[in-house]
């Protein structure tokens, strides 16, 4: 057993654990829209190797 803790409560810490990472996730992205300028990004970039 993980930590000399039960599997269940190991399994119910990792699903929790899990669920608050991916809403987190959701949540930076949802207000912070980080991949909203990422085209404009790769064509500057695409510019920058063609020259």
């Amino acid at each position: 057993m993980p930590a000399g803790v039960s599997w269940p409560r190991y399994l119910s810490f990792l699903g929790a654990a899990t669920l608050t990472m991916f809403a987190g996730a959701q949540t930076v992205h949802y207000y912070y829209k980080p991949l909203s300028d990422l085209d404009k990004y790769v064509e500057e970039e695409m510019k920058q190797r063609h020259k």
